[in-house]
C-alpha cells in the first residue's frame, strides 16, 4: 500500500531526471554515464561515471540531513581510518526539484552479504580503530554543523523494548520457531529500562547495508552518512555484536578501548533492533537475500 511505511517516498528522481539535474548545475559531469545504484529510506542513489556518486533526498525530512552532511563530512577527514564519502559537488534545488542533493568520490567495495564468521572476524580491529576515532570527534564542533543531539532517545531501553515486541509481532510468519525464540527469550531477559546518557559523534545507522568490504572480505568503506548525530556510543558499536562473530569482541572491545557493561548492553540490544528494521523492510520489499542477512545479524548478535 503506498504512503503507510516509514521508508516510503515523497519525490522519486529517476536516471533521466538525475542526468538533467547533474548535467545543469556540473556542466564538467555531463557527458557521464548516470546509473541508479540504489535507495535507501531517505536518498536515491546514483553513479556518475566511475568516479562519483550522487545522492537525492527522497522526503524531506532528509533534506537537513543532506545539508549537514555538505558541513561536517569534510571536517572529518583527519579522523577517518576507513574510506567514505567525501562531498565534492553541492547541488541546489531549483524549480524541477525539490532539495537540495550532494556529489561524493565513490567508494569501491561490495555489501558485506553472506560473509563466513572467520571473514567478518578480520575486521574486528578495523571497526574497532575507526570508531574510536570517529568517536573522538569534538561534539561542539558537529553541533555547530547542525547535527542533532539524540533525536532517537537511543538511551531509553524501555520504549524501544516495547517497539521490539511489535516488530516481532508483525515478523512472525516470516521467522523460524527458533529464531523467535531466541528474541523472545532476549527481550524478556531485558530488565533495563535506561542507561546513563554519552555523548559522541555517531554515524548513527551502521550496518551491513552501509558498509563496503574489499575482496578479502575486510571493511572497506563506510558509507550513507545521513544519520550523523550526537548521542551513545553503543549506537555504532552495535556493529561489534550484529557485524563479528562473538570471538572476535574481545580484539574490538580492547582496540577501541572503554566501553562500559551500560554500552555493551545497549550495543547488543541496537545490534538486534536494527537488522530488525532491515528485515522488515527486505520482507516488503520481497528481497530474500537482504532478509537472510538481516536474520544471520540478529542470529549473531544474540549469540556469546
Amino acid at each position: 500500500m503506498e504512503g503507510t511505511n516509514v521508508w516510503d517516498a515523497e519525490w522519486e528522481v529517476n536516471e533521466e531526471q538525475a542526468r538533467t539535474l547533474i548535467g545543469r548545475q556540473f556542466p564538467q559531469l555531463s557527458s557521464k554515464q548516470v546509473k541508479r545504484l540504489g535507495w535507501g529510506w531517505d536518498n536515491t542513489v546514483f553513479l556518475i561515471g566511475d568516479e562519483y556518486v550522487f545522492r537525492f533526498p527522497r522526503r524531506t525530512i532528509a533534506v537537513g540531513s543532506i545539508r549537514m552532511e555538505g558541513k561536517l563530512l569534510p571536517q572529518l577527514e583527519a579522523y577517518m581510518t576507513i574510506p567514505y564519502p567525501k562531498p565534492l559537488f553541492y547541488g541546489e534545488a531549483r524549480d524541477e526539484y525539490p532539495a537540495p542533493f550532494l556529489g561524493y568520490a565513490y567508494v569501491p567495495g561490495d555489501f558485506p552479504i553472506g560473509l563466513t564468521e572467520e571473514r567478518r572476524a578480520l575486521s574486528a580491529e578495523t571497526l574497532a580503530k575507526f570508531l574510536r576515532r570517529l568517536h573522538e570527534f569534538p561534539v561542539q564542533a558537529a553541533l555547530k554543523c547542525g547535527v542533532q543531539e539524540d533525536h532517537r532517545n537511543l538511551t531509553d531501553i524501555a520504549s524501544r523494548k516495547v517497539k521490539l515486541e511489535g516488530f516481532l509481532s508483525k515478523l512472525v510468519e516470516h521467522l523460524s520457531p527458533e529464531e523467535s525464540g531466541v528474541i523472545e527469550a532476549y527481550i524478556s531477559r531485558l530488565q533495563t529500562d535506561r542507561v546513563e546518557a554519552v555523548n559522541a559523534l555517531l554515524h548513527g545507522d551502521l550496518h551491513f547495508k552501509n558498509m563496503l568490504v574489499n575482496e578479502n572480505g575486510i571493511i572497506s568503506g563506510i558509507i550513507d552518512w545521513g544519520d550523523l548525530s550526537v548521542g551513545h556510543p553503543a549506537c555504532d558499536v552495535s556493529v561489534a555484536y550484529s557485524f563479528l562473530p562473538p570471538y572476535a569482541r574481545g580484539v574490538f572491545f580492547e582496540t577501541y578501548g572503554g566501553a562500559d557493561e551500560e554500552t555493551k548492553l545497549l550495543a547488543r540490544l541496537i545490534a538486534v533492533y536494527i537488522p530488525i528494521l532491515i528485515l522488515m523492510q527486505a520482507v516488503d520489499d520481497g528481497n530474500e537475500a537482504i532478509a537472510a542477512e538481516a536474520k544471520s545479524n540478529i542470529m549473531r548478535a544474540l549469540s556469546d
